[in-house]
């Protein structure tokens, strides 16, 4: 492995190869002596299945992050919130290969503690990465060329920061957003990506489970939305007023590229095209499925009738609760896994909510945030080879439990309390909120002079 690569690891690193048959150990052992060191290679079809699977990440962000999230908007607010997300997203691509990268994957500080929350900036603008440089995969002497490695951790940034904007979209302004993400990459997203990803950092040497993101995408995201949301406040008129979504149709375009782009971000993960990218692959088809199934379901056991928002809402869900197990589950607990969150996020949303009375304005808590925790602590319970998961023999649920629930945990105070940081960074800079007039004007007049219907 390239010593100064410290390579993300997702989930289960362990569980993949204990799990490994026994006819591939014989295999490996008759191609060369126990002692021979295994000579690292580029494989060119991992690579073009790595290079694939970025590109369907950033066809979650636009476009379907951008439909999804726009067409739940009001229609004079439609052009602002694509705006926000593509403008987010490009930004994130920017600073990732300035100072991301390393702060995430660079190599380690020369202080021991320090290294397992972030990387040193030895690889600030991309220092020493070149075309023949190599990442590693989860397989002793398979390699990928690093710039797709760091392409695609790229895109997992971007869509990050972008769905914080769930939340407080219709009335941040286009610089407050520009702002808060630059800081809230730096000091929020990076240093958990290393803690859990990082062969160095906090997490990965605990063991947490987090195959392509649930701690490190969805609860970070999440509680960020919410955070966002209690100190920007509520929209003009909300809750009194009715705010339909404007376009459920364009809604319904962004999941379906969401789902598309969704194998690039969880079969992705595995860094190679292998079984566990096909473990991936499934679940995500079948926990996804059961989500978007069983809240529709549950809408009508609430005596309504079955949405096409809630089906949407509930493939989302599903989605994000198969994200930290969909190399570390079978696809039968994945399958629970994905209506466990459903429900779970359905009540979150219609029941928690409005007794709150906060505005999370898309959702972005009660589904990344909520989805994200009840699949990063659901995780070690399918991961568990009883109930058809990769986990070796002797795997201990009860420890496993208390490593997840530490990751949530601390994901949950370092993305609040930076969030908080970088929401008042950008309301000293920018004021944060448009004005009240703008607001009632809609955003994509106020901060873009266009209208995204004539």
């Amino acid at each position: 492995m390239n010593n100064a690569i410290k390579i993300a690891a997702g989930l289960g690193l362990a569980g993949l190869l204990a799990a490994a048959p026994a006819w591939a150990q014989d295999a490996a052992a008759l191609q060369a002596p126990a002692t021979a060191p295994v000579a690292a290679t580029v494989d060119k079809g991992d690579t073009a299945w790595m290079m694939t699977s970025t590109v369907l990440v950033l066809l979650m962000i636009l476009p379907g992050l951008a439909l999804f999230y726009g067409g739940l908007v009001r229609g004079k607010n439609m052009l602002a919130t694509m705006t926000q997300i593509g403008a987010a997203a490009a930004l994130a691509m920017l600073i990732w290969v300035m100072w991301g990268y390393t702060l995430a994957f660079g190599p380690d500080v020369s202080s021991g503690f320090l290294s397992q929350f972030v990387g040193s900036l030895d690889k600030a603008f991309l220092a020493g990465v070149t075309p023949a440089s190599q990442a590693a995969t989860f397989t002793a002497g398979v390699e990928i060329p690093e710039y797709v490695f760091v392409s695609f951790q790229m895109t997992f940034a971007a869509i990050t920061v972008a769905l914080v904007l769930g939340s407080v979209v219709e009335r941040i302004t286009f610089s407050a957003v520009m702002v808060f993400a630059a800081v809230w990459l730096t000091i929020v997203y990076f240093p958990i990506a290393h803690m859990v990803w990082a062969s160095s950092g906090l997490f990965f040497k605990l063991g947490a489970l987090d195959f392509a993101g649930g701690t490190v995408v969805h609860v970070n995201a999440g509680v960020a939305a919410l955070v966002a949301a209690l100190i920007l406040g509520p929209r003009l008129g909300y809750p009194r007023e009715p705010m339909p979504p404007h376009s459920l149709t364009l809604t319904g375009v962004g999941t379906g590229l969401l789902w598309v782009g969704w194998f690039g971000f969880n079969a992705g993960s595995a860094l190679e095209a292998n079984g566990s990218a096909g473990l991936a692959m499934i679940n995500t088809f079948v926990a996804t499925a059961a989500g978007g199934l069983a809240w529709m379901v549950v809408e009508r056991v609430r005596g309504h009738k079955g949405s096409a928002l809630g089906f949407c809402s509930g493939i989302v869900a599903g989605l994000v609760a198969v994200t930290p197990a969909a190399g570390n589950s079978g696809p039968f607990g994945a399958i629970v896994l994905g209506i466990v969150a459903s429900i779970v996020c359905f009540f979150a949303v219609s029941v928690v909510k409005p007794k709150l009375g906060y505005d999370d304005s898309l959702d972005a808590f009660g589904i990344h945030g909520v989805g994200g925790m009840v699949g990063a602590i659901g995780t070690a319970v399918v991961y568990a080879p009883s109930l058809g998961g990769p986990g070796a023999a002797d795997y201990e649920m009860g420890a496993k439990l208390l490593v997840q629930l530490g990751a949530v945990g601390t994901t949950i105070v370092w993305s609040g309390i930076g969030t908080a940081v970088a929401m008042f960074v950008a309301k000293a800079v920018t004021g944060l909120r448009p004005s009240r007039e703008a607001e009632y004007e809609g955003l994509d007049l106020s901060d873009h002079g266009e209208r995204a219907y004539n």
